[in-house]
């Protein structure tokens, strides 16, 4: 009889999971989430049906696919194709105001694509030893002795810390863990166990270190790049990139344990040694991939650089205001202030300085590795700092 018999059995948890082709077409969304858009449930099982109609022939398919059914707004269309490059090719591409001249700023990432940001870079004199002529090289660095053992060792245990989200179980001095305790209580039948207590557990903060490899630092390039695998190995969430005529990530490279070939597949990644300086639009290059933007929120940000931007500092005036407004820590280590009668007297180091927490020595690395070992410690604001000097 019709109605009679046993009920259809519910699918099985494996009859109901995903593909795992689908899981980067779910990824993609939560991403598009995280940067602000406004993507819906039913949007996300619409592009995997359309991605599914499609076949997908090519990767243009999923884009058009993504582009119709999650509706990104017409005015974040150009950050919707970059996050879209970002996700699915390890590729960053990067607009920026073309009026003006053509100079271009490259971004190289991890996985050695390049794509051209047009940023406006003015042909102006100025900053003796600085240069805007993109001059691309390769360098080799010489073995030598390991003067940074006791940095290595010291450095894990001296970053700054924040609050995780994660909470763990604590005898003592922790808040009550309601959950948990009303738990036992349901197990204990009602009596009232000795109450659960957690605490939120504390992280390393990610270090962030941008190195100006231009010509006019090239004698400090070296000491750099090998204080840089050091920070890569001991740090728990570090970030290194090499700025100079171009942006370049060389972190998985430093990630080599080995110091010597560590650095030598860094020389190999970065194509722009001891060339020309561009530091305002390098360092918006970095802030306009959003891979490397997210890096930056709640990191301690060192940029070992002079400093020498060429005429008008308006760029690098404006990067560092937005990475300032980013990090928990912004520091900026130049050689010149090795020098004991250095001053920030130049139109650039005026007008970032009230923007930095800490403007350091960096001629050496005693001097370099001794304030990265203070970075748990309070800052003080450059300005102040240098204005009683």
């Amino acid at each position: 009889m019709r109605g009679i018999g046993r009920a259809p059995a519910s699918p099985t948890p494996a009859a109901t999971r995903l593909p795992p082709t689908a899981a980067p077409l779910l990824d993609f969304a939560s991403l598009l989430r995280r940067f602000g858009f406004a993507v819906a449930p039913e949007q996300s099982v619409t592009f995997m049906r359309a991605v599914t109609l499609l076949g997908p022939r090519s990767m243009s398919d999923i884009y058009e696919a993504a582009l119709a059914s999650l509706a990104p707004p017409p005015e974040r269309r150009a950050e919707f194709e970059a996050l879209f490059r970002d996700f699915f090719f390890g590729e960053a591409t990067i607009t920026g105001d073309t009026s003006g001249d053509d100079e271009e700023t490259a971004v190289r990432d991890d996985a050695g694509a390049r794509w051209r940001e047009n940023v406006d870079v003015r042909d102006m004199e100025g900053g003796a030893l600085a240069s805007a002529a993109e001059q691309l090289g390769v360098r080799g660095f010489a073995g030598a002795a390991d003067p940074l053992a006791p940095f290595r060792r010291d450095f894990a245990t001296s970053l700054p810390m924040r609050r995780s989200f994660r909470h763990f179980t604590v005898r003592t001095r922790g808040r009550l863990d309601l959950r948990r305790s009303l738990r036992d209580i349901v197990r204990a039948d009602g009596d009232v166990p000795a109450p659960r207590l957690r605490r939120r557990a504390e992280v390393a903060r990610r270090v962030i270190l941008l190195i100006d490899i231009s010509g006019s630092m090239k004698r400090h390039t070296a000491d750099h790049l090998r204080l840089a695998h050091c920070v890569v190995q001991a740090a728990a969430a570090a970030e290194v990139f090499t700025l100079g005529t171009r942006l370049t990530r060389i972190t998985p490279a430093l990630r080599t344990r080995a110091p010597e070939l560590a650095l030598r597949r860094a020389a190999a990644l970065v194509e722009d040694w001891d060339g020309g300086t561009r530091i305002g639009p390098t360092l918006l290059a970095f802030l306009s991939v959003p891979r490397y933007a997210a890096m930056a929120r709640g990191a301690a940000i060192i940029i070992v650089s002079d400093a020498l931007e060429r005429g008008d500092p308006s760029q690098m005036v404006t990067a560092m205001t937005r990475l300032a407004g980013r990090a928990h820590r912004l520091s900026l280590a130049t050689p010149l202030a090795g020098d004991p009668r250095f001053r920030p007297a130049t139109a650039a180091l005026r007008a970032i300085l009230p923007l930095l927490d800490d403007l350091v020595d960096g001629s050496s690395l005693p001097a370099l590795t001794s304030f990265l070992l203070t970075l748990a410690r309070p800052a003080s604001s450059a300005a102040t700092v240098w204005r009683h000097r």
